[in-house]
């Protein structure tokens, strides 16, 4: 789509559009195995050392709950960041692609279990090569980028899965926080203050 002074918005628009999103994470949220991101959350807690890969929007919201983990006090990455250090034995690597094919996931996913990591897999299919590698498979139930027709979903691409994948793995974070017992202003003490 090109810039065009040619479109003309109704007032509702927005609000359907807001609806729709909001109707399709609850839909998405409520079919979450949540037995599997419990198994997730101990994988993380016993870790070393944690690792987020994800490209695109999936990278983002990854990077978004490694700041999360952070917050927990877990020693965490992202894969790429020049800081970030080898993976090894009693590490995870949390590995997002919503089709479970996205090469530089599934190779980050290859690797760190050849070094002896878990591999958590956050994807929409649960027999991709990606969830193959992982060693627990938390699957989104939401359309992938690939999904033109709208079957799945009525959002562009894989916007549902990328924003399920921030609310989930917030839930995540707020389950391990408030079953860790601590108070916001302890986890305030990790915050950034070089901004």
């Amino acid at each position: 789509m090109t810039q065009s002074t040619s479109i003309k918005l109704e007032s509702g628009q927005f609000a359907d559009a807001t609806q729709a999103v909001v109707a399709e994470v609850a839909k998405v949220s409520a079919g979450l195995e949540a037995g599997s991101w419990t198994k997730a959350g101990a994988l993380l807690l016993r870790a070393g050392k944690v690792f987020t890969v994800g490209t695109g929007r999936s990278g983002l919201a990854l990077q978004m709950a490694a700041m999360r983990f952070m917050h927990l006090g877990l020693s965490t990455h992202v894969v790429g960041e020049v800081t970030a250090p080898a993976i090894g034995h009693g590490d995870v690597l949390v590995a997002a692609s919503g089709s479970g094919t996205t090469g530089r996931v599934v190779r980050a996913a290859q690797t760190a279990r050849d070094q002896g990591a878990d591999v958590v897999a956050v994807t929409t299919s649960p027999d991709s090569p990606l969830a193959k590698i992982a060693t627990e498979v938390l699957v989104i139930p939401a359309a992938d980028k690939q999904d033109f027709d709208g079957t799945t979903s009525v959002q562009y691409a894989g916007s549902l899965f990328e924003q399920s994948v921030l609310l989930a793995t917030d839930a995540l974070f707020h389950t391990l926080w408030k079953a860790g017992g601590s108070q916001a202003r302890e986890l305030w003490r990790l915050h950034a203050n070089l901004e």
